[in-house]
């Protein structure tokens, strides 16, 4: 193994500990001893390093001697004087044997300070040399960069067979399939999604006895095509790497490299390539290729944590200790959470120097050679390959098969090759701080490859279904409105309608804005305009032709017509919330006289139909009847009550009194069933008001005891068209007069 030489450790400390604090812990502060080769030199009056005699081995120190030596050299570390903590570390090294595990905090300290312009760039020439070569060799194939938008979110490459799930997140058909049945929730937003299929293998889920399968996934046609049209090279790469990546999962090496070698020529840019195959390299210990495709990978992603840290361990298992020590310590800069990352830092940092008395001396006048290459020894301990935290084994510096054998073992769970992973923590997206290119063919790119097969125009707020295929939103719901079924495939969405919980497809959204900008702002500007006409409570409002309806009134309504669904979702979605109602008329449609109805409240049932919960709102008459998509609708002008004053507001005065206690009583005389029924439909009986004329359509207890009156529609109509409240309340009491009278 090649040894650590003196000034590079010393060139990194004097970086990275530039900060004067002070101690914090006076106990450690207390017993601090002098930095000799040996403790018995603190003591006063004792022989100068030079003078001494050197001993053959250092007498052992207590256990508490050394836990104040640690301390101590955690303090400094913490203190980011790391010179000092080196030293101290030293010293704890030979009054005991150290353990990974006790230079936590000087790993910590490292990774937070360590610049990172130094990790990137290779420690010594032959490294960057061949750094440089890798970079050359990557970056003279003319490959097309890819958008960052096509990449995978759960494996981090290229899109293979992507599969579009309800709550509008893609992912790699294969990286969905992999998961747990029981586990169906999506990688980034957690959202469960019933389209997973029962995967099969190793680590998958099986269905209990009798419990039904759940649909297989379908691939998203729309993309997958266009992702083949206009990048045939990366599309192929990406399921050739999956097929590596199954095969390297049933141990076929050799196979699962040709596959690689055949994507990497299809893909030379993929950094994700270089890194899976430099770990397929590292599992047939063919170390020089597993740095070199590390080293690529590196170049191309800077801040991809499993491209460093397979570097990383191709150079100490090539027994670059001081290189390995870089990279350990850059990974865990990325993901200090990472305890693979930290374990093998702290298991780099054990094979740092330590000097003897007279290098001692003459780093005093020569800091350069503060530490000298020699081992700390260390505990040995039994490696296990699936435990990522597993402890040092003592490894002699000449014995590179040994060296080899322990580090072939420790591997992180790979990209695309996959070991048994059981640690908690989650390693960070490799594709992290990578910005590719943007560079897209528009020669082959044109809209009509993100058109909507039934309204014929660019996809808007584009949604997926379970089978594959995408429309527009409001295009998918009118569909629905007539039928469950895929209007392409036929098949069911029985459960899209359940739910009606629709998600627009973000990558097909964000590819439109990305490079459809100016068909998207058209696109976008036509839909504008039909949500501002729809909105018009003036022109062509939408008329549900059939039962009469009153201002302040309640009127709930059964929806099931596929029109009038249409209808109903397009008031929501205006904001407006409004429609009129008018009376069916044999020979003009409808009447000319009809009441405004707001929506309060819509309950969908999984069928399609629905209750609308609506109160009426102002009156108006008909100047011109219409149609849009299957429902009626009307050109209105609304009508109000024409106010009086002095002895005519006189005269309504007494007439509104008198006609309300003529209508409560006959209320109130009414059976106990007929007015439980009246109060469960229409609510109590609304007061009088002191201002009969406040509100332009009248008083509401007038149009609540309407709504009761047993009166055929035809003969309420004309009280919806009277602009006199006078007339109105006369003809109110006309009616209760009669009524009872027959009641008599």
């Amino acid at each position: 193994m090649d040894s650590f030489q003196p000034g590079q450790m010393l060139s990194l400390a004097a970086e990275l500990g530039s900060n004067n604090l002070e101690l914090v812990d006076p106990a450690a502060s207390a017993t601090r001893v002098d930095v000799g080769p040996h403790p018995e030199a603190a003591t006063e009056g004792s022989a100068s390093p030079s003078s001494r005699e050197p001993e053959s081995e250092p007498p052992r120190a207590s256990m508490s001697e050394c836990k104040v030596l640690l301390t101590q050299a955690d303090a400094l570390a913490s203190g980011g004087r790391l010179q000092e903590a080196l030293e101290v570390y030293r010293q704890v090294s030979e009054r005991q044997q150290l353990v990974a595990e006790q230079l936590e905090q000087l790993v910590s300290c490292l990774a937070e300070n360590v610049p990172q312009r130094e990790a990137l760039a290779s420690p010594d020439g032959g490294s960057a040399t061949g750094c440089a070569v890798a970079a050359e060799e990557a970056g003279s194939a003319a490959a097309t960069e890819v958008w960052d938008g096509f990449k995978c979110r759960k494996c981090h490459g290229f899109l293979s067979n992507p599969v579009s799930l309800s709550c509008g997140h893609t992912f790699c058909k294969l990286c969905l399939e992999r998961g747990r049945a029981a586990d169906r929730r999506c990688a980034l937003c957690g959202v469960k999604f019933s389209a997973l299929m029962v995967a099969t293998g190793r680590g998958c889920g099986t269905r209990r006895a009798g419990q039904q399968a759940p649909p297989p996934l379908r691939v998203n046609v729309v993309l997958s095509g266009l992702l083949d049209k206009l990048f045939p090279g990366p599309a192929r790469a990406s399921q050739l790497r999956h097929e590596g990546n199954r095969l390297y999962r049933e141990r076929q090496m050799e196979a699962a490299l040709l596959k690689y070698n055949e994507a990497v020529r299809l893909a030379p840019n993929d950094h994700l390539l270089y890194s899976n195959r430099s770990q397929i390299y590292f599992t047939l210990e063919s170390h020089e290729d597993a740095l070199h495709d590390a080293e690529i990978a590196c170049k191309l992603c800077p801040k991809g944590f499993k491209a460093h840290f397979r570097k990383a361990q191709a150079l100490a298992t090539l027994g670059k200790v001081d290189e390995a020590l870089r990279e350990f310590l850059y990974c865990v800069s990325l993901n200090g959470k990472n305890k693979r990352a930290r374990s093998e830092a702290q298991r780099e940092n054990l094979e740092l120097p330590h000097c003897s008395s007279q290098e001692e001396a003459a780093a005093r006048e020569d800091c350069s050679s503060l530490l000298k290459p020699t081992k700390i020894k260390v505990d040995g301990q039994q490696d296990n390959m699936n435990d990522q935290t597993a402890s040092p084994e003592s490894v002699s510096p000449k014995t590179g098969k040994c060296q080899e054998k322990k580090r072939k073992h420790c591997q992180i769970e790979p990209e695309g090759p996959e070991v048994p992973n059981k640690a908690s923590e989650q390693d960070p997206p490799t594709d992290q701080g990578a910005k590719p290119a943007l560079s897209i063919p528009f020669t082959a790119f044109d809209a009509s490859d993100l058109e909507c097969s039934l309204c014929m125009r660019l996809f808007y707020e584009p949604v997926t279904t379970p089978c594959g295929h995408t429309f527009c939103l409001k295009c998918f719901e009118r569909c629905l409105d007539h039928n469950a079924k895929c209007p392409l495939c036929k098949d069911g969405l029985s459960q899209c309608l359940a739910s009606r919980k629709y998600s627009k497809n973000i990558i097909m959204e964000e590819l439109i804005a990305k490079f459809l900008p100016e068909e998207l702002n058209e696109r976008r500007r036509l839909h504008e305009e039909e949500m501002e006409e729809l909105s018009n409570l003036n022109k062509n409002v939408p008329i549900f032709v059939c039962t009469m309806a009153y201002p302040t009134v309640p009127c709930p309504l059964h929806i099931f017509e596929p029109c009038y669904r249409l209808m109903i979702r397009r008031c929501i979605e205006t904001g407006t919330r409004q429609f009129g109602m008018c009376l069916g008329d044999s020979v003009k449609g409808f009447v000319e006289y009809g009441c405004i109805l707001e929506i309060r409240n819509v309950q969908f049932f999984a069928d399609g139909r629905s209750v609308v919960d609506s109160i009426g709102k102002r009156r108006f008459k008909v100047l011109h009847q219409g149609q849009r998509d299957g429902y009626n609708t009307a050109d209105i002008e609304y009508i109000e009550d024409q106010k009086v004053h002095g002895e005519d507001f006189a005269e309504l005065i007494g007439l509104h009194n008198c006609v309300y206690e003529q209508a409560s009583l006959w209320f109130h005389s009414l059976k106990s069933s007929l007015k439980n029924r009246i109060l469960n439909h229409f609510g109590p009986m609304p007061e009088k008001d002191a201002d009969p004329q406040i509100n332009p359509d009248g008083p509401a207890w007038c149009w609540w005891i309407l709504a009761v009156l047993p009166l055929e529609s035809r003969a309420q109509l004309p009280f919806l068209a009277m602009r006199s409240l006078k007339d109105r309340l006369n003809g109110i009491r006309r009616v209760l007069a009669f009524i009872s009278r027959n009641q008599n």
